[in-house]
């Protein structure tokens, strides 16, 4: 038996199996990787933010990730944007695409899909989501072997913290051990989700680094509001005392007035007065901090959502609230295909490198949202085209329509038959593929139509009785098989169009624009022919009826 391939990862690092079951990045309640976290927005100033910012680019993002963290926990609108951009994409449909039709690939691609039926798995996506705020994110593999073959058996979300960028390029990943040395990632143990909002380095490409000037911003707003509604909200009481007021008599008052409400109050003596200059306008104040919060949230929307409609209501200027809901569509589109992506890289493939070896193609995932299908345009154009000769797998359209193959004694839905009248000849055999193979009649030239019968040749008139034959219906098997060529040749035009459609929409459109250049002469002729055949056999039978 010979020695299996040395597996790599992305970077070159040689897979080292023995130690892929183990936990290599779980938090520890003492050395590097500690659960807890600081708290470096309290009490932010610009000069301060910016030294956090600063520290990150040059290779310390410990406070800028803690800062990211408290955002989300302080900014109820961030929180909520972001979480709508994050579970959008977590929550949508995942197929495997299998990389062929070969048995081998199609039992890999099988096996893919089987695990993505783990109800975990929208929130394990969800985590790795993460990304979109802080830039990137750590998400710790933990491969199963106890039946025999490998399998993830779930995926840990790990503290970006406990990572960092190589000091070199500030690029490529690198994770720190138990002495909090920067070692190169455990091969085949990470998922490592960059999903940054702008070009440049991973450390700069979260969204949090816009949230954080928003936050603090709002913050200074929403204190600078409180200090005015508690000045200007509350009323001023003033307590007046007399001339010969003693000290005890001051501190009652005092006390009196203090205890009405807040701690807008004062004492003064009897003679005295105090002029209160009161603001302008004060509804102009409250509404000032109101818009520039409203103001600032409605940035962070754009910053997350690409838009405002869905969230602050705002459908005017440059856009309908419809093409605000296409931008966030688009969005969550770019997300769905990088997190695509970055699964394939970092758990298919190396799942089965380590399950199967190493393969000339993978099987893929693919992430998006399924598209709404117009059914009723769908059952009309099979309504159409159906009858025509268009062959569609029955299959198929119950998979489309969401139904469910019978069963065996089911009660089945049909269209009702209609007798076959008596003496008429019987339909041409009908075979599963949709033909009609060919049917010999006692004529081979085409215009002998026996519908245009003269009374000489009529048996039926010469001796008065009627054959109870309709000989219109009578050379309808005849016209099909003679218009089949003609139609066959306008349905592979159809099918054509229908195998290149990417929609039925896009599928009606074809039609629509190609219908002019579909040759239908041959079968125009045919139809020519038939209407002839039909006129002649009505003016043979009003004869008849005359004669009668």
């Amino acid at each position: 038996m010979g020695r299996k391939p040395q597996l790599l990862d992305r970077w070159g690092n040689p897979v080292k199996r023995a130690g892929l079951t183990q936990e290599v990045a779980a938090a520890t309640t003492v050395g590097v990787r500690s659960p807890v976290s600081g708290y470096p927005a309290d009490g932010l100033t610009p000069v301060r933010l910016a030294a956090i910012l600063r520290a990150a680019d040059m290779g310390d993002p410990v406070q800028y990730l803690e800062l990211a963290e408290t955002i989300e926990e302080r900014n109820p609108h961030f929180l909520g944007v972001l979480g709508t951009r994050r579970r959008s994409v977590s929550q949508l449909d995942i197929r495997v695409e299998a990389a062929s039709d070969d048995a081998r690939d199609a039992a890999i691609a099988k096996m893919v899909e089987d695990w993505l039926q783990r109800d975990e798995l929208t929130d394990e996506l969800f985590d790795i989501l993460d990304a979109i705020g802080k830039g990137y994110s750590f998400t710790e593999i933990i491969w199963d072997t106890s039946a025999g073959q490998w399998m993830p058996l779930r995926l840990e979300r790990r503290d970006p913290r406990w990572f960092r960028f190589d000091r070199v390029d500030l690029t490529t990943p690198v994770q720190l051990d138990d002495h909090g040395a920067e070692t190169p990632l455990e091969p085949y143990k990470f998922i490592f989700a960059r999903m940054s909002a702008k070009s440049g380095l991973p450390i700069r490409g979260g969204l949090a680094r816009t949230a954080a000037w928003n936050w603090m911003f709002k913050a200074f707003t929403e204190r600078d509001w409180a200090i005015f509604t508690q000045t200007y909200g509350q009323p001023l009481r003033v307590g007046k005392f007399g001339a010969g007021a003693s000290e005890d008599d001051k501190d009652t008052l005092f006390r009196a007035v203090a205890n009405i409400a807040g701690d807008c109050a004062a004492i003064i003596p009897e003679s005295m007065a105090i002029d209160f200059v009161e603001a302008g306008n004060l509804n102009a104040g409250t509404d000032l901090y109101l818009k520039r919060a409203d103001w600032l949230d409605q940035q962070m929307s754009k910053a997350v959502l690409g838009q405002t409609a869905t969230t602050d209501s705002i459908t005017g200027g440059l856009g309908s609230g419809k093409e605000h809901r296409q931008v966030q569509e688009d969005i969550e589109e770019a997300d769905a295909k990088a997190l695509a992506a970055i699964v394939n890289r970092d758990l298919i493939r190396p799942w089965v490198d380590l399950e199967f070896g190493p393969q000339l193609r993978y099987p893929r995932i693919r992430i998006a949202r399924a598209e709404a299908e117009d059914l009723k345009l769908a059952a009309d154009i099979l309504g159409v085209l159906v009858p025509l000769g268009l062959r569609v797998s029955t299959a198929e359209v119950r998979e489309r329509f969401g139904w469910d193959a019978p069963a065996a004694d089911a009660e089945i839905l049909a269209l009702p038959t209609v007798a076959t009248p008596q003496g008429a000849p019987a339909a041409p055999p009908r075979y599963g593929n949709g033909d009609q193979r060919a049917v010999k009649y006692p004529f081979n030239t085409r215009p002998a139509l026996q519908a245009t019968a003269t009374p000489e040749t009529d048996t039926s008139r010469s001796t008065g009785q009627k054959t109870g034959v309709d000989p219109v219906s009578a050379q309808s098997p005849r016209l099909e098989v003679e218009a089949r060529p003609a139609m066959r040749a306008m349905m592979d035009r159809i099918e054509a169009m229908l195998a290149a459609a990417g929609s039925l929409d896009e599928f009606h459109e074809m039609l629509l624009a190609g219908s002019d250049s579909l040759d239908d002469s041959a079968f125009a002729e045919t139809m020519a022919l038939a209407m002839a055949s039909a006129e002649l056999a009505g003016r043979a039978e009003v004869q008849a009826e005359d004669d009668e």
